[in-house]
């Protein structure tokens, strides 16, 4: 039986860090990753991983290790959201806007899988 919705590619990976600088600098500067953006009041950074963005904040600790967590981007975040609660998924971050461009607004919302793992999911809106 084939599902009446599915998730697209991943968009983006995130890794927490303890030092954005000097995480920026590695990924930018010896991996060569292209640097996308930074929003440094937050200690985030963006860069594209051959299509897949990698996303970089400072919120690594001791007691926070680094859990790479996975964007799946869909079309109509919207009709993600519907489709997945439909089958009993409680969000944890409903979609919102997370970044605004002159080309488009960035939106995510969040809920667990079943094994503890956060999974977002992301689409990228021309603006209104």
């Amino acid at each position: 039986m084939k599902p009446e919705f599915s998730v697209g590619a991943v968009g983006q990976v995130h890794i927490g860090v303890k030092d954005i600088g000097r995480a920026v600098a590695f990924y930018r500067d010896v991996l060569g990753l292209p640097l996308l953006f930074e929003v440094p009041e937050q200690g985030m950074a963006f860069f594209d991983c051959g299509g897949v963005r990698l996303y970089l904040s400072a919120d690594q600790s001791d007691e926070f290790p680094s859990n790479p967590l996975i964007y799946y981007r869909v079309t109509d975040i919207d009709e993600a959201y519907r489709a997945i609660s439909a089958h009993g998924v409680e969000f944890r971050r409903e979609p919102h806007v997370v970044h605004r461009t002159a080309d488009y607004e960035l939106w995510m919302a969040g809920f667990f899988d079943p094994e503890g793992n956060f999974i977002h999911l992301m689409s990228e809106v021309s603006p209104v």
